[in-house]
């Protein structure tokens, strides 16, 4: 799990830099809070509840922190947001030992693979409340968008790939599994990355993932079922076991014991580093012989998925009339999705052990092809009119 500092000012004008105020300019405007976000990668930016810290002349109370307290929690979000910046350098890592020292990582089998994403699910619900919940009721449009996308563009993606490149059927069904797995965790980092808005998007990797419960298994069933039988039954329970319990767990924990979670969220950052990445050398180490033989006519059909689902998401965003920031967030939900949960599935429900393959290689794919896009808009920015589509 991965966790950055982000500012969010009252003014309502809250996509601007780290730590500046949007009318001010300032470190330090009265009027705006600070919001520390944990994030998960599978990996993410969690919501924004982990720490409040309200100025007094806003809040109109007084302060009972100590004074070391600010410089202590910002060296701490510092670390971590710069391990969250070099996630794909983790990625390439990984990769590396993966594909020639597979020993190393291959230790994290089905089980304890379970176990990883399930503790990835449970740090995302540990940041969650109800009231995240009704904020995709107000937002019903702009999460729609992403969860159609999510859902109706991608699968159809990896289908028509699939059947373009004449993949064979197992390597079809892997790329059409991962193509209807829900949005990532990384995919929240990127956001914050590529100035995108942050609370958009974990909402609707929020969403998606409850979603996965129907329609990863029923999207699997109906694209892939002419190819090689698919059990939707097992698929529906593991994910329900594997996303939802966890998640739920989660939320609960938050609303009924908040001072045990935020305890929990202070230390569960820097585990997650290390667990997602894990998480991503893993699968590439398990299937490492059939990458060094055929990893040339296996990387095109997952690069030409990531990036064309990229294309897609922003311009399907433009055409819907949305902002900037909106149409990047949308751009990257659809383009990275849970490559893990793709890899986990296939391991557990598909005999052929080809089916794991594209999957593993998506989780290359998707870091660093994510990563590159969420530098390229950083770089450029955001326009000064750029309109907010999103209610708080």
């Amino acid at each position: 799990m991965l966790c950055a500092s982000i500012w969010r000012c009252c003014h309502g004008e809250g996509r601007v830099g780290i730590g500046h105020c949007a009318r001010t300019s300032d470190h330090s405007c009265s009027g705006c809070q600070l919001l520390l976000s944990s994030v998960d990668w599978s990996l993410y930016i969690a919501n924004v509840r982990s720490r409040q810290i309200f100025c007094k002349a806003e809040a109109n109370i007084s302060s009972n922190l100590p004074a070391s307290e600010p410089t202590g929690a910002s060296q701490y979000e510092k670390i971590v947001e710069l391990l969250t910046t070099l996630f794909p350098v983790w990625v390439i890592l990984g990769t590396v030992i993966g594909i020639y020292k597979p020993s190393m990582v291959t230790w994290l089998e089905t089980d304890l693979f379970t176990v990883g994403l399930g503790f990835l699910m449970l740090s995302m619900g540990l940041t969650l409340t109800f009231e995240d919940f009704r904020r995709c009721l107000r937002n019903p449009w702009t999460v729609g968008v992403g969860f159609l996308a999510q859902y109706l563009i991608k699968p159809m993606l990896g289908y028509a790939i699939a059947l373009t490149l004449k993949l064979s059927a197992p390597l079809a069904t892997g790329l059409i599994l991962v193509s209807c797995c829900p949005g990532g965790q990384a995919s929240n980092v990127a956001t914050y990355i590529s100035k995108g808005n942050v609370a958009l998007s974990v909402l609707m990797t929020t969403c998606s993932t409850i979603g996965a419960i129907a329609m990863t298994p029923l999207l699997t069933k109906l694209l892939a079922g002419q190819l090689v039988p698919v059990d939707a039954a097992g698929l529906a329970i593991s994910t329900f076991q594997v996303v939802l319990v966890p998640t739920i767990v989660g939320v609960l924990a938050h609303e009924y014991f908040p001072k045990f979670t935020e305890r929990i969220i202070s230390i569960t950052p820097l585990i997650g580093v290390i667990l997602t990445t894990l998480l991503c050398a893993s699968p590439i180490g398990q299937v490492a012989e059939v990458l060094k033989t055929q990893g040339a006519q296996l990387i095109l059909p997952v690069a030409l998925l990531h990036a064309v689902a990229f294309a897609l998401g922003y311009w399907i965003s433009k055409w819907s009339s949305f902002g900037e920031s909106t149409s990047r967030t949308i751009s990257i939900e659809c383009g990275m999705q849970s490559s893990a949960l793709g890899f986990l599935l296939a391991q557990k429900h598909f005999t052929n052990p080809l089916v794991a393959v594209p999957s593993a290689v998506s989780v290359v794919c998707m870091a660093l092809g994510g990563s590159a896009l969420a530098v390229f808009w950083r770089n450029r920015g955001l326009p000064a009119d750029d309109k907010d589509d999103f209610k708080e």
